[in-house]
């Protein structure tokens, strides 16, 4: 069986765009969008905040498409938009169609956070709000968008090209299709976009995308349990260095750092700037500890407790907890020439807290099973 044909019937196509169900051609659609059910959902907080007095609107809206894909667009005086509504905007041929996602102030805001200067005169327009022919061929046109794709997928591997084709989104007016991409080298798809053409006979448009956009389109679930974050609120992709691993000491283990679009994960940065500030307190370099018992050598490092665990050459499985000012007073008196009598006497006391950890952890098993 073919994998189009193993498509559901009842499936919604619509769920990429933002919308619980697909729209209707009898009834209104006004709840067909709702905020959470949706990748990179926005709340606009200035919503109940009043416009001063004499205060313009702002004439640009934010609309949405498949998946992440979001633009701006200037609209007329005449235009009374929510977020929800369906519109005809500008496109190139022809029209799309998308649904209102922010209005307001609160648009102005993301256009700056966006580097998009609201007077360009390149912005794109509204033509109108839907209409019922609008929204019947906008039907059609992403109905055929998972079909087109298994479809386009056989050609490329028939032509065998080094691509991936991860997504289609066809234009609202069903005259052009958007093929998303990824290739580690150049690609000549010259002879594909011709035989595409003759196929689907509409308008072919090749976009290639990197390997973190293309997790945040396709979406998934990540190593903590959660939806991803680049396919749910993260729009910007920061470098993220190995460094920033080593710095909130986990292992340098590829097959655990790496998200499902093969780079670093993407969350190694979240905390990076903890780490770094709190860091700064402790000794910069792994200075050995001279001792009349011996030389202690660090093991590991407790950043946010402030403990740095030491243990002697002779014995290096029985490690202490030396609290780093006490690491550093120490490291002084080295310098000076003066060995400490112990390590033991500097140690901090963890028995009792691990008692305690343990047994809150068997109280809290105790009433589970209750």
């Amino acid at each position: 069986m073919e994998e189009a044909d193993k498509i559901s019937p009842d499936k919604n196509h619509f769920i990429s765009r933002g919308c619980c169900h697909q729209p209707s051609l009898i009834h209104k659609n006004d709840t067909i969008f709702h905020h959470g059910c949706s990748k990179l959902d926005t709340f606009d907080w200035l919503r109940f905040v009043p416009l001063p007095e004499g205060h313009i609107p702002f004439d640009c809206i934010e609309v949405r498409f498949k998946n992440n894909r979001k633009d701006f667009y200037r609209t007329t005086g005449d235009l009374d938009l929510h977020v929800g509504e369906i519109l005809a905007v500008e496109a190139n041929p022809g029209h799309d169609i998308g649904i209102v996602s922010l209005t307001g102030e609160i648009v102005r805001l993301q256009m700056k956070k966006k580097n998009a200067d609201p007077k360009r005169e390149d912005i794109k327009k509204v033509y109108r709000k839907a209409r019922l022919s609008d929204v019947e061929k906008w039907i059609t046109a992403v109905e055929k968008e998972d079909p087109t794709l298994f479809r386009s997928r056989e050609i490329a591997s028939n032509l065998n090209m080094k691509m991936k084709l991860n997504d289609v989104e066809y234009q609202g007016d069903d005259t052009k299709a958007i093929f998303f991409y990824t290739a580690e080298e150049r690609v000549d798809f010259r002879e594909l976009i011709k035989l595409l053409a003759e196929e689907f006979k509409v308008r072919i448009e090749m976009r290639q995308i990197g390997a973190r956009q293309e997790a945040s389109k396709l979406g998934g679930i990540g190593t903590c349990g959660r939806e991803l974050c680049c396919s749910t609120w993260l729009s910007s992709f920061n470098t993220v260095s190995t460094n920033a691993a080593r710095i909130q000491q986990l292992s340098l283990n590829p097959q655990k750092l790496a998200g499902q679009c093969g780079k670093l994960k993407c969350c190694l940065n979240y905390e990076y700037a903890a780490y770094a500030e709190a860091l700064k307190n402790f000794p910069t370099e792994e200075n050995l500890i001279n001792t009349k018992k011996g030389d202690a050598f660090p093991q590991k490092i407790d950043v946010f407790a402030g403990i740095i665990w030491y243990a002697y050459k002779s014995d290096p499985n029985n490690m202490l907890a030396i609290p780093v000012e006490k690491v550093k007073e120490i490291i002084v008196l080295n310098k000076k020439g003066q060995a400490i009598e112990k390590l033991e006497d500097f140690a901090r006391k963890v028995e009792k807290k691990a008692e305690f950890e343990n047994f809150v952890g068997q109280e809290a098993l105790n009433r589970f099973d209750k």
